[in-house]
């Protein structure tokens, strides 16, 4: 962030006028008092950093909005899930958007194929109670699965203590639903259910040339490692005919969109 920027973004925390055109336009929680800024500035790490205020969304469409009405602006979001990051990943000074209260509930669910949708408040435990008489469970087990959220789990590529035999996010996750920084709501997986109209199109097609070229580097140079979660996961991408783009999205920290 250069200076400018972080000098615009300073002068939008806690601003009314802001705050009003959120209010205006959503059917969620917009909080710009100090009280709640102060809440939102820490996590589960040692980092404090002010927001410029906290939207705390119903549904999608509050997101779509929330991220268009920034993008206005010029001012970042930040997505925030139990907010038990030990490093900082949800603090910032940005409009921090929680999905952790009304977004958090399971969708489709296919227990032959093993397969569930799922909103990114989810809490891990609360999953995990729900497949129980099922017989199943979710194996990313991270240490504080009683109040982290899948959505910061994929965003983080979180790993937990079984992931020497099940794998961490990365290999759990089939499918993204989520926000591009424009507002337009995409759909990510294999190629052939990937959304391939509208600004996805050009960015499909840039991917897939750029895993397509780079693919000897990448196969040379990506560490073979069972729990790699630092940098994005090109890898995902390199093979067409493996190529799955939410598992590019899975540890991309909130850069590279915002799933719902």
């Amino acid at each position: 962030m250069n200076r400018q920027n972080a000098t615009l973004h300073k002068s939008f925390i806690g601003n009314s006028a802001f705050a009003a055109r959120l209010r205006k336009e959503l059917e969620g929680e917009v909080m710009f008092d100090a009280f709640s800024r102060g809440r939102y500035s820490t996590d589960a790490s040692i980092y404090q950093i002010e927001p410029i205020g906290v939207v705390v969304p119903r549904n999608e469409q509050d997101i779509v909005r929330t991220i268009q009405i920034a993008g206005d602006e010029g001012i970042p979001v930040l997505p925030r899930g139990g907010g038990t990051s030990q490093i900082g990943q949800t603090v910032g000074n940005a409009l921090v958007i929680d999905t952790s209260k009304y977004l958090n509930q399971v969708g489709e669910f296919d227990p032959e194929a093993r397969f569930i949708w799922a909103e990114p408040g989810l809490v891990l435990d609360t999953l995990n109670k729900w497949l129980k008489p099922h017989g199943l469970f979710y194996p990313v087990d991270v240490s504080t699965g009683n109040r982290a959220t899948l959505g910061g789990m994929a965003g983080n590529n979180s790993c937990g203590a079984r992931s020497i035999r099940y794998g961490n996010m990365v290999h759990n996750v089939q499918a993204i639903d989520a926000i591009l920084a424009d507002g337009s709501a995409a759909h990510f997986g294999d190629l052939a259910h990937t959304t391939q109209d509208g600004v996805c199109a050009e960015l499909l097609r840039k991917l897939t040339e750029l895993g397509q070229r780079e693919a000897e580097e990448i196969e040379r140079r990506f560490p073979r490692l069972l729990r790699r979660v630092g940098g994005y996961n090109i890898d995902e991408i390199a093979q067409a005919d493996t190529a799955n783009f939410a598992r590019l999205l899975v540890g991309s920290e909130g850069t590279l969109a915002f799933f719902t």
